[in-house]
C-alpha cells in the first residue's frame, strides 16, 4: 500500500516514524524549515524509551501525493480550507484521505438524520470548501490519541499514546479500513476500527473543546488544570455543557466527565496543542474545537454559557496571535 502524509507537524513526523519503522514506504509532504531539516537529517522520532531517525521520501508539493492508495492529512483543521482545492484534484482514482484533524470534522453529517442532516459547520467548513473537494466517499475518519510535539524542525517528540481508531463515516466495514488498520498495527500503532466513530470522537472533543482553551488561556498543563481547586469545577462544568451539545445529536458517551477530566489529567504536565501554538506564534485551531460545539449548541437549542464565554477570551487571544489586536 502506497502512503502519503500531508504535513510533518506533531502528529504528521510521529506518524511517518512510527509508519517508516513498521516497514511502509512513505511520501511526507512538508515546507519550510521543516521540509529543509528532514532533507538535510532524516526526521527524528524521540522518546523516554528510544530516538530513531527515518528518511522519508520528502515533496513541497501536494502533487506528490497522486501515487498514493491512503494520504493521511495531519495539518491543523483550518488548513484544509486553502488544502482541499489543491489536493482533491492530485488524489488518485481510488486514494482515499485519513482526516487527522481534532474537532468536529467536515464530513461529520453527511449521511446523519436529525436537525443537521448532511449540514455544513461555517465554523469547519465555511463555504463547503473542503467537502466541495474531499467528498465523503473519500474519507476514512479517525480519531487521534497521541501526545507529541515538535521539539524542533524535523524532531518530534512522542509523550505518550499510541491509539489511532479509525472507521468509515458510514459506519460500514470495508477493505480499506482493514488495510490501513493493519498497515497502523505493524507500525506499533493501535488502530481499532470502529462502526461509530462519532461517538468516539466526541468523548475526545468533550475535553479537548475545554481543556485546549483552558490551557491557552493560563498557560497550564492538563494536570494542573485537572487538579486546581478553583479550575476544576470550571472545566467539569463546561465539558458537562459539551455533553448535553453530544446528547443533542443523539450521542451518548460512555464515560462521566470526572472520568473524562481525570483521563486527561493522566497524561501529566504535557500542554494541549494548542498550548504549544500559542507558544510558537501559530494560529489557533479554535474554531473546529470549541466554535463548532457552539455552534451546534445554538442549532439544537442547547444552552452552553461557559463554552460562550471560553470562546469569546480564545478568540480575543487569537488576534494578538494574527495581529489584528495590539497584545
Amino acid at each position: 500500500m502506497r502512503l502519503a502524509i500531508v504535513g510533518a507537524g506533531a502528529i504528521g513526523g510521529w506518524l511517518a516514524g512510527q509508519l517508516i519503522i513498521g516497514g511502509e514506504e512513505v511520501t511526507l509532504v512538508a515546507r519550510g524549515a521543516t521540509l529543509a531539516a528532514i532533507r538535510e537529517r532524516g526526521l527524528s522520532i524521540t522518546s523516554s524509551e528510544t530516538t530513531f531517525v527515518v528518511h522519508p521520501r520528502m515533496a513541497e508539493e501536494v502533487s506528490a501525493v497522486a501515487a498514493a492508495d491512503v494520504v493521511f492529512l495531519a495539518v491543523k483543521a483550518h488548513a484544509l480550507t486553502a488544502l482541499a482545492p489543491v489536493l482533491g484534484p492530485a488524489l488518485g482514482a481510488d486514494a482515499c484521505v485519513v482526516s487527522l484533524q481534532n474537532g468536529v470534522p467536515w464530513w461529520y453529517f453527511d449521511g446523519v438524520p436529525g436537525p443537521l442532516a448532511n449540514a455544513r459547520l461555517e465554523s469547519v467548513d465555511p463555504g463547503g470548501i473542503i467537502a466541495h473537494h474531499l467528498p465523503p466517499e473519500r474519507v476514512v475518519g479517525a480519531v487521534v490519541y497521541p501526545a507529541t510535539r515538535v521539539v524542533a524542525p524535523g524532531v518530534v517528540e512522542h509523550i505518550e499514546g499510541r491509539r489511532i481508531s479509525i472507521g468509515e463515516p458510514d459506519g460500514s466495514t470495508t477493505e480499506r479500513c482493514g488495510q490501513i488498520a493493519a498497515a497502523l498495527t505493524q507500525a506499533g500503532v493501535r488502530c481499532p476500527v470502529r462502526a461509530d466513530l462519532r461517538g468516539e470522537l466526541w468523548l475526545k472533543l468533550v475535553g479537548n473543546a475545554v481543556l485546549n482553551p483552558l490551557s491557552a488561556l493560563t498557560r497550564a498543563s492538563l494536570a494542573e488544570l485537572a487538579s486546581d481547586p478553583l479550575v476544576r469545577p470550571l472545566a467539569l462544568g463546561a465539558m458537562e455543557e459539551a455533553a448535553a451539545v453530544a446528547a443533542s445529536l443523539g450521542v451518548t458517551l460512555r464515560l462521566s466527565m470526572e472520568q473524562r477530566l481525570a483521563a486527561a489529567a493522566k497524561v501529566g504536565d504535557h500542554k494541549t496543542s494548542m498550548l504549544q501554538d500559542l507558544e510558537a506564534g501559530r494560529r489557533l485551531e479554535l474554531e473546529p474545537i470549541l466554535g463548532a460545539v457552539v455552534e451546534i449548541g445554538k442549532v439544537t437549542c442547547v444552552a452552553t454559557p461557559t463554552l460562550d464565554i471560553l470562546l469569546a477570551c480564545t478568540r480575543l487571544l487569537a488576534q494578538s496571535i494574527s495581529g489584528s489586536r495590539p497584545v
